[in-house]
């Protein structure tokens, strides 16, 4: 039996209620997945880190090269693309996933953290990737975007989508995985974010959740952006770090990707929240301006690494100031 879709009214009574109770309603709306206590949440009093680097951007180098780079700019470990086009390609995860999990070790990185695009257990190489991650120390793994069927709708789309989310969170069970679904914006699934909250309320926040990145969180919910992020605090099992502030042009907004701290991200408050939802898990840091991304320059090996360690530093020391600030470093 299809549940009704809620109306406006309730849906905003709902999230008024998990600001004010928030992590403990979201706690209590997970019981159902467990016959006497509530599961643990991967919230909880975690650690908030390691702090990763999404190597979408170095896949350019070697994984050696890689994780030199990031090393020396102070970071503590690699986020892994393992997914078509990848630093790590699916079919190959099982000779090249241990060799980059080696050069990070090498660099004295770990790798607890990667990024799918896995939406589905009978995926291709779906549990090779999972079981072969887990044999590598890996904690947590985004899983790849899911989209709205215009035919079935909003919520049918969502409720159509459950008996696949339960067999994922088994698998990640079974293997001590956390698996993610990212609030990217766009009009696809966890956009908003409540829709994310509907698909895990009642499964394992151990198992799985929410990999939330605070950038596509105020690009969406702009000053309402901290009430998904009480509403889910239980569930989520990564997160992500980047800025961002609004361009303009005819007819419409535009997201231009900024370095941390020089966007419109509330950064000061978002790390106040964490810390008092308690909030961890490995952290990647996404790296989406130019000369990362998007730069018209011809740039050639050495002159873009060049660029991209002085970008990286600072990003990562911009972060520690609030860290430090708020009881999260270390």
């Amino acid at each position: 039996m299809i549940t009704p879709p809620v109306s406006r009214r309730d849906f905003v009574s709902l999230l008024g209620a998990a600001a004010v109770a928030a992590p403990l309603a979201a706690r209590a709306a997970a019981a159902p997945a467990a016959k006497s206590a509530a599961p643990a949440s991967p919230a909880g009093a975690r650690k908030y880190g390691p702090l990763h680097v999404f190597t979408k951007p170095l896949q350019w180098m070697s994984y050696d090269e890689a994780a030199a780079l990031i090393a020396e700019a102070g970071f503590g470990g690699l986020d892994l693309s393992v997914r078509a086009g990848g630093h790590v390609l699916p079919e190959n995860v099982k000779r090249d996933l241990p060799l980059a999990v080696a050069a990070a070790k090498k660099a004295g990185l770990v790798v607890e953290l990667i990024t799918t695009d896995i939406t589905r257990v009978s995926a291709p190489h779906a549990e090779t990737v999972l079981r072969v991650a887990a044999d590598q120390g890996v904690k947590a793994y985004r899983l790849g975007n899911y989209n709205y069927d215009a035919k079935l709708g909003v919520w049918e789309s969502l409720q159509r989508l459950k008996p696949e989310l339960q067999r994922l969170a088994a698998l990640n069970a079974s293997l001590g995985l956390h698996g993610g679904i990212q609030n990217h914006a766009g009009a696809r699934v966890g956009a908003a974010i409540w829709d994310i909250y509907e698909l895990v309320r009642d499964l394992d926040p151990r198992a799985f959740g929410l990999q939330y990145d605070i950038r596509h969180a105020v690009a969406e919910g702009g000053q309402s952006w901290s009430l998904p992020l009480k509403l889910l605090a239980p569930w989520i099992g990564s997160l992500d770090l980047k800025d961002f502030r609004w361009g303009q042009s005819p007819g419409k907004a535009v997201i231009e990707n900024t370095p941390i701290g020089e966007g419109i991200v509330p950064f000061d408050a978002y790390f106040k929240l964490v810390r008092e939802l308690g909030v961890g898990g490995p952290v990647s840091f996404h790296f989406e301006y130019p000369p990362f991304e998007r730069d018209p320059r011809k740039l050639g090996p050495a002159e873009k690494r060049t660029l991209f360690l002085a970008a990286m530093k600072k990003d990562l020391a911009a972060t520690k100031v609030h860290l430090a600030k708020h009881g999260l470093a270390g």
